[in-house]
């Protein structure tokens, strides 16, 4: 047995009594663990700490090489104050999950994927206001980590983005997955922003998701068996009201 520090991707019921869980941990990556739960008070009590972007300390128990872990003990290694109360902070925080999920790989390890992720959900939840770009910005930043960083050297006003290359053209050939002036600019402004300085780029909620459909597309052309995110509609009709 041993301890890995992990943060909740998604957890589902794969009996009366166990949760199948995936992580994203700093010494290992992505895993899949098994959780002994039952039915108990303490049961439903030990469920709730499963939800997604939780950060945990696991203690695990892996019996053969290739098994999945099983989780001995699990308690919170960092609390949230806000993402848990706040619907809006809880809509990203369901996408995000379900958006690494679909980016991260089984068994990657990469403790600075880990930091990045782990830093930033900590920073949504710290945040009072003008977080309304963090799924943005967040998507964009993660591509340093997992290997599809668009090149944004050399943007000029009315240049094309290359999505296949991830780099600015002066010109775009018809039918080769080019982004027009118009999207090819909020690329490069996106790319601009931070978590410090997004609530300076202020988007109209049409604005906003143009941005999410272009970025989008960009993974979904580069990330094998991307697939629709089913928490995407949830988190589109939640901004439409800030």
């Amino acid at each position: 047995m041993y301890k890995i520090t992990a943060i909740v991707l998604r957890a589902f019921a794969f009996s009366d009594s166990k949760l199948m869980v995936d992580v994203l941990s700093r010494e290992e990556g992505r895993v899949s663990c098994v959780v002994l739960v039952g039915s108990s008070k303490k049961g439903k009590s030990r469920r709730q700490l499963f939800q997604p972007m939780s950060l945990l300390e696991l203690v695990v128990e892996r019996k053969s090489a290739g098994s999945l872990l099983v989780v001995k003990d699990a308690h919170i290694s960092k609390a949230f104050s806000s993402i848990p109360f706040d619907p809006y902070k809880l809509s990203i925080s369901m996408f995000v999950a379900e958006f690494l999920c679909r980016v991260t790989m089984v068994g990657a390890e990469s403790p600075l994927l880990y930091d990045y992720v782990c830093d930033s959900v900590q920073w949504l939840d710290g945040s009072s206001d003008g977080f309304s770009n963090f799924h943005l910005v967040f998507m964009m930043r993660l591509t340093r980590f997992v290997g599809v960083y668009p090149n944004m050297d050399g943007y000029l006003d009315g240049y094309c983005f290359d999505m296949q290359n991830g780099c600015f053209v002066s010109s775009a050939f018809p039918g080769r997955g080019y982004l027009d002036a118009e999207d090819s600019r909020i690329m490069f402004l996106l790319m601009r922003m931070d978590y410090g300085n997004m609530h300076l780029f202020r988007m109209s909620h049409e604005e906003r998701n143009r941005c999410l459909d272009v970025v989008l597309d960009f993974y979904r052309l580069h990330v094998p068996d991307f697939g629709e995110l089913k928490s995407l509609q949830v988190l589109r009709d939640m901004f439409g009201t800030i």
